[in-house]
Parts: structure tokens; C-alpha cells; sequence
């Protein structure tokens, strides 16, 4: 799989840690383009205190990455800019209420937007994970849109029911959630069996 991992300016920065961090170790994903939009460093300087935009994928793995590429927001010339790069899926996560508008309105303004744009007219899954509460109508709009548009509205709600430890334990449980989506079961989610 060629997957897109998409990370803007909502509080959340420990999901998409954990997003590129699985998807960096699984190996049915041969590469991943990650791309961090301008106000998700803000984010990360202020909930993960990683600065700089250079080399943050390895910053956010904890190490030199293997298969991950990392791409500047206002690349639109990139290999996912375009609807005949093979991208399997894409992940925005977190989805900032901004990007949510851009995408369910078409103004593909940056390579995220563009990405997302692309992978909706191609038919390919584009899961949205939005971060905001509570919702106003225009984000309720918008998500509508997004969704009949064919985008996944996959909000950041995580479970409690597996007793998570901390933080990060959520976050990861959250991302196999969303990668079961879009079909990558992880060996280690959790999985509720209310009749055991």
C-alpha cells in the first residue's frame, strides 16, 4: 500500500505520532507520504515540544524512517498531487476545521487539499479525522459535503472500554481503529467481547 498521511492544525498531535509510527512499522505499506501543514507545527511545538518543520518525520518516529517521505505543504507538484500516482488511501489526522472546508469546497489551496481533491475524484478512500467540539453549522455543512463528496468523517472520538493507560495507548488504539478502515487490522487492537 501507498498511503498519505495528512496532519494539520488541530490539538491531536499524538494521533498522527502514532498513525506514522504504525505505518512505518507494518509492513504491508511500502511507502508513506506524510505532509505537515504550517499551523500543525504550532501544534506540535506546543503538545509534543518538536520544532522545525525539517526532518519532523523522523522527530515524530523516533528514528531515521525507512519508507516514509516527507513532503512540504506547498509541494503541488508532488507525486499525490496527481490522480495517476497510486496512492491507496489518505489520512488526515487531526483534521482541522479550515481543512475540512478547503476539501468539502474543492479549494485544493496546498498539497493537502490537493491530495485529498485527488483521491475523491478517483474514488479512493480519504478518511477525515475532524478535531473540534463542539460543531457549529458550517462544520456540520461541511462534513456533509465532505461525505457526499465520498470522504470517510472519522472524528476523533477514542474508546475507553480497552482501560487505555495513558495518552498514547489511546492514540494507537484510535489509529487501528482507522486503519481497519481502510484495510490494515493491526495484531494489537483491541477488540470488545462483551460476551467473555
Amino acid at each position: 500500500m501507498n498511503l498519505t498521511l495528512a496532519m494539520t492544525g488541530a490539538s491531536g498531535a499524538v494521533f498522527a505520532r502514532e498513525m506514522l509510527r504504525v505505518l512505518e512499522a507494518d509492513e504491508r505499506v511500502e511507502r508513506v507520504h506524510f505532509v505537515a501543514s504550517e499551523n500543525s507545527l504550532r501544534v506540535l511545538a506546543e503538545e509534543l515540544e518538536l520544532s522545525g518543520r525539517n526532518g519532523l518525520a523522523e522527530k515524530l518516529l523516533g528514528h531515521v524512517s525507512v519508507k516514509t517521505i516527507q513532503l512540504a505543504e506547498n509541494d503541488v507538484g508532488a507525486s499525490i498531487a496527481s490522480g495517476s500516482y497510486p496512492a491507496t488511501a489518505m489520512v488526515v489526522l487531526p483534521c482541522s476545521m479550515g481543512t475540512l472546508a478547503s476539501i468539502a469546497n474543492g479549494l485544493a489551496e496546498n498539497l493537502i487539499h490537493r491530495a485529498a481533491d485527488v483521491m475523491l475524484k478517483e474514488r479512493r478512500p480519504l478518511i477525515l479525522c475532524v478535531r473540534e467540539t463542539p460543531f457549529n453549522r458550517i462544520h456540520l455543512r461541511n462534513m456533509q459535503l465532505a461525505s457526499d463528496a465520498g470522504a470517510v468523517i472519522f472524528p476523533v472520538i477514542p474508546s475507553f472500554y480497552n482501560k487505555p493507560v495513558d495518552s498514547t495507548e489511546m492514540a494507537r488504539q484510535f489509529v487501528y481503529r482507522v486503519l481497519a478502515h481502510i484495510g490494515l487490522p493491526q495484531k494489537d487492537a483491541y477488540i470488545w467481547k462483551p460476551e467473555q
